[in-house]
């Protein structure tokens, strides 16, 4: 039997749902609330949210609930997320064991680049950064690579509503000099960080495409401080990174 739960109305309805999908049968509201622990008015009142919202169904003898066919696609998207995470995960392990330095997953989040995945290499002298950290997307290689391949006015519209910062002394904050780095980064097919966002660590960014190969969905990126690895050096493994890339678009729905 279950302890009464402390949660807000909204979790307690996804705590039924993961009990219901526990007991792997149906169950009448009686054996709801047995399985519960909760008072007979609360779950009744949740076994009607639920099926309301299409997430629970009445089987034909009207008593008993089972878990809908919304419930069981979103149980599906679910566990294909879940794997597609894993194996872009995977994809990135190998690249860093491959290039010995860090290398991450990022994405475009409002104005900021969001961090999806990072795994950082082996050495003690390293910059840690986990998924969910957000940097400045003029100043960072992925940043700067995700706005090469924006249309002009989306680019230009999100510019002019952020300050440039400078970060460091080779931060570019000019937008005509931005411009001239996206038309650059176009052309190379990859962009990079040359100290701009953090003093004494470059970086190297290649686009992730959706699998139409149409637009850019994220970026795979290597990061290493400049005295391991030149900037030079991290041009070098710009073939690698778009090995990653092609890897990684598959595993985009």
């Amino acid at each position: 039997m279950q302890n009464k739960t402390t949660a807000s109305p909204g979790l307690k309805l996804f705590d039924l749902l993961e009990i219901l999908a526990r007991e792997s049968r149906s169950l009448t509201l009686a054996e709801a609330v047995a399985v519960s622990g909760w008072p007979k008015p609360s779950v009744h009142r949740l076994l009607m949210q639920l099926e309301a919202g299409g997430l629970l169904a009445r089987e034909p003898d009207g008593r008993r609930y089972a878990l809908a066919p919304r419930m069981l696609r979103l149980a599906e998207a679910a566990l294909t997320g879940s794997t597609q995470q894993g194996v872009r995960h995977a994809v990135l392990r190998q690249l860093v064991a491959e290039i010995g330095e860090s290398c991450n997953l990022t994405t475009l989040s409002g104005v900021e680049v969001v961090y999806l995945d990072r795994i950082e290499s082996a050495f003690p002298l390293q910059m840690h950064l986990r998924p969910g950290t957000r940097v400045p997307v003029h100043c960072s290689a992925s940043g700067k690579l995700i706005l090469a391949h924006m249309s002009p006015s989306q680019r230009t519209s999100l510019l002019n509503g952020l300050p440039l910062e400078s970060y460091t002394a080779t931060t570019l904050t000019n937008v005509d000099a931005l411009n001239d780095e996206f038309l650059r980064i176009r052309k190379v097919g990859y962009a990079v960080d040359a100290q701009e966002f953090v003093d004494g660590l470059v970086c190297a960014a290649v686009p992730v495409f959706s699998p139409d190969g149409r637009n850019v969905r994220c970026a795979v990126a290597l990061q290493a401080p400049v005295a391991r690895m030149t900037l030079a050096q991290a041009i070098e493994k710009v073939p690698r990174l778009q090995v990653a890339a092609k890897a990684l678009s598959r595993t985009l729905i």
